[in-house]
């Protein structure tokens, strides 16, 4: 059955000791509707840890009959853009819909079948034993037979990347089977229009939020990519993503690695020159390329210094915004995390 529960009056969420857990797990879906039955299907009702299971579909402006479809197969809960804005802001879509049904756990799986949701149990037990906020699956790329190795280096590569700019251990950076607790999900917010991945992975680490990971089974999947055009074009928009998340946070660190070179050479000119002036009786004949090019030196790294110390106290007032928003997320969501029924019985379907 399909339904959407309105939170009721605001009231901040209770803890996941504090009452038996809600599970709910969300497909962000494209044009799906010959793969998406199948993995409702091989959803499990009854996990360990859970009261209750649930499916929502964000059907991201799908053309063919994939919330149909997704409906007939099961979905408690259909949302439905009407147009395609992209898997970052589906998957936004899907997390503010489950805090607002009361979730306790989120788990985010792909609609292609990519991913065995048998593994669903284990992926949740670190956020039932309280021990993670965040558990990412890991595909353990290096052994999937089809994988190119240009592609699991790649995959591997990025992933070091992330694990570097984030702050947190995780193998496989970009894969999208993963699971939330509700502290994580009302902390977490998606800006990207690409990818949600690899921003929520340094927002966690950032925000630090317990990060872990645990190893699952992957299939191999035929059809094109929906996401990306290609490995340069996926690469690409996912370091795009990286560079602009880890400059939000840590924007003196970045631009005071940048100015570093400038106000090296400038000083090393800049030094050479006064040398020389000295050698020559204070005079500067002859070193006017090097007094130009050193006082411009200097004064782009100190632009940069500037610009990043200004952008550092920017970065304060956006923590106190992420603050203002998490807690004003908790309170619009809070009275359904405490009264909201277990089990919908009604199906209408929610469209944004």
């Amino acid at each position: 059955m399909t339904t959407l529960i309105q939170p009721s009056a605001p009231q901040l969420p209770t803890r996941l000791s504090d009452r038996p857990l809600r599970l709910f797990v969300q497909i962000c879906a494209l044009n799906e509707q010959e793969t998406i039955a199948q993995v409702i299907h091989d959803i499990p009702r009854d996990v360990a840890g859970a009261v209750s299971v649930q499916v929502l579909v964000v059907d991201d402006g799908s053309t063919d009959n994939t919330a149909l479809v997704a409906a007939q197969a099961g979905a408690d809960l259909i949302v439905r853009h009407h147009h395609n804005k992209g898997l970052a802001r589906a998957f936004q879509t899907g997390i503010d819909n489950c805090l607002a049904l009361g979730a306790d756990i989120i788990v985010n799986i792909d609609a292609d079948g990519q991913y065995d949701a048998a593994d669903i149990a284990e992926l949740i037990r670190p956020i039932a034993a309280q021990q993670a906020d965040v558990v990412i699956g890991d595909r353990q790329v290096q052994t999937m037979a089809h994988f190119t190795p240009a592609k699991r280096f790649f995959q591997w590569l990025g992933s070091r990347v992330v694990q570097t700019a984030s702050g947190v251990d995780v193998p496989d950076a970009v894969s999208g089977f993963r699971a939330y607790s509700r502290e994580a999900a009302l902390r977490l917010f998606v800006t990207s229009t690409f990818s949600y991945t690899v921003q929520t992975l340094i927002q966690a680490g950032k925000l630090g939020l317990a990060v872990s990971s645990v190893p699952i089974r992957a299939r191999e999947t035929t059809r094109p990519s929906r996401l990306h055009r290609g490995m340069l074009h996926f690469m690409r928009s996912q370091a795009a993503i990286l560079v602009r998340t880890y400059i939000t946070y840590e924007p003196l660190k970045t631009f005071t690695v940048l100015a570093l070179p400038f106000l090296a050479v400038g000083s090393i000119l800049v030094a050479r020159l006064v040398v020389f002036a000295a050698q020559q009786g204070g005079q500067f004949i002859g070193r006017v390329q090097s007094l130009v090019v050193g006082t411009i030196s200097i004064v782009i790294g100190l632009l940069l210094l500037i610009t990043g110390i200004i952008a550092d106290r920017m970065r304060e007032n956006r923590y106190l915004l992420e603050e203002i928003m998490y807690r004003m997320r908790s309170l619009q969501s809070g009275a359904a995390a405490v009264s909201g029924p277990d089990q919908p019985d009604a199906p209408p379907q929610a469209e944004t």
